[in-house]
């Protein structure tokens, strides 16, 4: 992988795990397992709080052997709108009611005037998080087809036009984030499982305009989103296979990004549909965000092995299947050890077998 180069910087081992995104928040700083929960703190104790939090979340990642770590999202209530509330030319008191991914009603803010970013969103966190370890570090941003999808537009009336100035937005957020030491950037698309013929029509080359002049690694995490009701019924609706990414994965495979982030474990997608994206890098999901059960180590590793059929080893790393911060603490670093231990049984097995 891509890493910027440190004194002391840790080898990354075969195989390297990773989080999707958001861990569990301490309940000293938000409602515990629930998403969007309001902060408990504010003013200088919520901003030291979150930065607290921040070095918990690191911590916890550590010590069930994290390889690539994260911030775990602790500074942020939202994936999306947190990024979009630094953002000109949207009104958040001004809230209209859409249907989010074609699954759910939701308010959100509507966009007045032309879009920008007077300064940068989340650098200041991430060079927190860079002083804090010499592992690896990944941070995640909304995708712009994912933000588009949580706006009402009033200005534009068009959401390529929108997601095509929200990408120059989180290109300029992207090439600070790479100065300030993060060795990979992602991108949050679940939009990508939803609306398939914009995705190809425009979608991908947003994201490529996105990440476009970066030298660290670029990601792309698609997924069928966090474990709560609205999604977890969705999924009901969606038959025996889930073949959704079948219709992204060719042009994928042809695009800049440099790695894929995808649901596998308990859900249905054909394992055989990651031959589509052969020669790209792609972060397994092989833990279930939406159950409290635990994985085993040999579970973890069961879906690994059906990955290996399709993704060379080099190129494999183990990771959860969206984030976890509807789940306890304690689920959640449960689940984060057994992908751990899955991931080293399957290194064991690659070591023997050359």
């Amino acid at each position: 992988m891509k890493t910027v180069t440190r004194k002391s910087a840790t080898i990354t081992p075969l195989l390297p795990t990773s989080t999707a995104g958001s861990l569990p928040k301490p309940s000293w700083l938000a409602e515990p397992e629930a998403l969007w929960s309001p902060w408990k703190l504010d003013g200088q104790a919520l901003i030291d709080g979150k930065h607290d939090a921040l070095r918990v979340s690191l911590h916890e990642q550590q010590q069930a052997g994290i390889d690539i770590v994260s911030d775990g999202e602790q500074t942020r209530q939202h994936f999306v709108t947190t990024f979009i509330e630094h953002l000109t030319g949207v009104d958040f008191e001004n809230r209209k009611t859409v249907k989010i991914r074609d699954r759910y009603d939701a308010s959100v803010p509507t966009v007045v005037s032309a879009v920008s970013r007077p300064k940068s969103v989340f650098v200041e966190d991430a060079k927190l998080l860079r002083q804090q370890t010499d592992q690896p570090i990944k941070w995640a941003l909304p995708g712009p087809m994912t933000m588009i999808d949580t706006l009402y537009d009033d200005h534009y009336h068009s959401r390529e036009k929108l997601a095509w100035e929200f990408a120059k937005i989180l290109n300029q957020e992207a090439k600070e984030l790479e100065a300030a030491g993060v060795d990979i950037i992602q991108f949050d698309e679940p939009a990508f499982n939803v609306f398939f013929d914009d995705v190809n029509e425009w979608g991908i080359a947003c994201l490529e305009r996105a990440i476009e002049g970066l030298k660290c690694e670029t990601a792309v995490h698609i997924c069928y989103g966090y474990g709560i009701k609205a999604n977890t019924d969705w999924k009901k609706t969606l038959g025996s296979e889930w073949r959704q990414y079948e219709q992204a994965f060719p042009k994928l495979q042809k695009s800049n990004i440099d790695i894929i982030s995808l649901e596998c474990h308990n859900s249905h997608v054909p394992i055989e549909l990651l031959e589509l994206i052969r020669g790209k890098k792609v972060m397994v999901g092989a833990i279930d965000v939406a159950t409290n059960t635990i994985e085993t180590p040999e579970e973890v590793a069961n879906t690994l092995r059906e990955a290996l059929k399709y993704v060379d080893a080099d190129k494999l790393y183990p990771c959860t299947n969206c984030g976890m911060a509807p789940l306890s603490r304690d689920v959640a670093r449960a689940k984060l050890s057994a992908l751990s231990a899955g991931a080293a049984i399957i290194r064991q097995e690659l070591t023997l077998t050359t």
